[in-house]
């Protein structure tokens, strides 16, 4: 299993804050033309720790680095553009897709086999939306826990992605930094959407989501658009 990214830390870095989004079903943003930030008061990063808010301060620091400018076309997009299926670009043996929710899920158990890779079922706390699912693999099930791409492979497209070598294209939909497992119906709600139109609804993890989008944005080199850096810049303010 791999992690990388400043904000990551040991095995998965929601363990250290944990009890912020366990049990919290907030209500958050639907699929509207943009986000209302005006309900989401600093309160909201109150009792966010020291070294939270170095991180945070850290990806106001990244978000600087970040490009402003408007979107592409999204002409051209295909998920095969970022290579097909999940790939094990570290080459432990495991693809992305098991590596995460590895990391992800609490009691995991696997595959007889398969070198503990095949994850068979688990806990999960989804950080979207602060509710546990019981993941168990199968047909009918496994869509329950997705894995988002913190930052959508078709954003990335219209902000840069197609200009990028395909090896680099393959490294940025397997990178476990830009990978979260999420509950299914929440990552189909979120799409391709930038922090400008979507945030979890989960508004307690919404510092923690902003930051990660930024560090993917800035080590990639992905643009944003001036309402989504806007956006972003307005709740990590407020984290810090």
């Amino acid at each position: 299993m791999f992690c990388s990214g400043a904000l990551l830390r040991g095995k998965l870095r929601w363990a250290g804050v944990s009890a912020l989004i366990i049990g919290l079903g907030l209500s958050g943003c639907s699929a509207v033309d943009s986000v209302d930030l005006s309900s989401w008061h600093s309160s909201s990063a109150a009792s966010v720790s020291p070294s939270l808010k170095q991180d945070y301060a850290l990806a106001l620091k990244q978000l600087d680095q970040v490009e402003v400018k408007g979107r592409t076309a999204k002409t051209g997009y295909a998920r095969d553009q970022f290579g097909k299926g999940w790939k094990d670009p570290d080459r432990n043996g495991c693809d992305a897709r098991n590596d995460v929710l590895t990391r992800d899920l609490h009691e995991a158990k696997f595959k007889p086999g398969s070198a503990q890779c095949t994850v068979l079922s688990g806990i999960f706390t989804d950080p979207y939306t602060g509710e546990q699912i019981d993941f168990v693999r199968g047909p009918s099930t496994s869509t329950a826990v997705q894995i988002d791409h913190v930052v959508a492979l078709s954003d990335s497209w219209q902000k840069g992605a197609q200009l990028w070598s395909s090896e680099k294209r393959l490294q940025f939909a397997n990178d476990p930094l830009n990978l979260l497992a999420s509950d299914g119906p929440t990552n189909a709600a979120k799409g391709d959407k930038d922090a400008a139109t979507w945030l979890p609804p989960n508004k307690e993890f919404r510092c923690d989501y902003v930051a990660r989008q930024t560090e993917v944005k800035a080590k990639y080199g992905v643009w944003m658009t001036p309402a989504e850096h806007q956006a972003i810049k307005r709740i990590l303010e407020r984290c810090t």
